[in-house]
């Protein structure tokens, strides 16, 4: 059997597939290829208005890629409205290899030097992967999704892959789409080059909160 890799890993994402394990507790992973996949519409992105409010009064530190392995450890903590999840100590090993090599981010909401909420994901051309987010404090992981889209329309993402739609997704405007037309729009996001870093973070979230209302 092929040991999985981080070379694998991106090859899958190039190719419209994912990988999941049943728990953290499970040894094996699974690939998915969903017929029905969600994504987030960056052009189309809402913010709640009491959101808005509470991103500009900058109740949270953001930061970005400092301290991923501890963002993709508190996704995979247990919570009282998912005491399961799909990360296991292979998916915290392959995302940590991918974030080495400059594939993976994180955001980051900190507040009084804690890290109280935050997403990561995969960023290949102009497509990032989100995996997954979690959040300790009220709104803690709404901020950094908001902050996350505002970073990629600022560096030139054309898509915003949420794998499946949640109704906590579904506040922020995302969609379903077939697998075909998926597939179209990976194609052609693969083809470009977006920037995750570099960004000036407040003129690219006041951009996005002026229009996403």
């Amino acid at each position: 059997m092929i040991e999985l890799n981080a070379e694998l890993l991106l090859r899958a994402y190039a190719s419209g597939i994912f990988p999941m394990a049943e728990s953290a507790d499970s040894p094996d992973l699974y690939w998915f290829d969903p017929e029905q996949r969600g994504i987030l519409p960056l052009d189309t992105f809402h913010v709640p208005k009491r959101l808005r409010r509470t991103v500009r009064a900058g109740t949270f530190e953001l930061r970005f890629d400092h301290d991923f392995r501890a963002v993709i450890e508190a996704c995979a903590e247990p919570t009282a409205e998912r005491p399961k999840t799909w990360i296991n100590a292979d998916i915290v090993r392959l995302y940590g290899d991918l974030h080495d090599q400059g594939f993976a981010h994180c955001v980051e909401t900190w507040r009084d030097g804690r890290l109280v909420g935050g997403l990561y994901g995969v960023s290949l051309g102009t497509a990032f992967f989100g995996e997954s987010m979690f959040s300790r404090e009220t709104d803690a992981s709404k901020v950094a999704l908001v902050h996350l889209v505002a970073r990629l329309r600022a560096g030139g993402f054309t898509l915003l892959d949420t794998q499946f739609v949640t109704e906590h997704l579904n506040r922020f405007g995302a969609v379903e789409i077939p697998r075909a037309e998926y597939r179209r729009r990976l194609a052609r996001a693969l083809g470009g080059r977006g920037v995750f870093g570099g960004i000036d973070q407040e003129r690219a979230v006041e951009a996005l909160l002026g229009q996403a209302g």
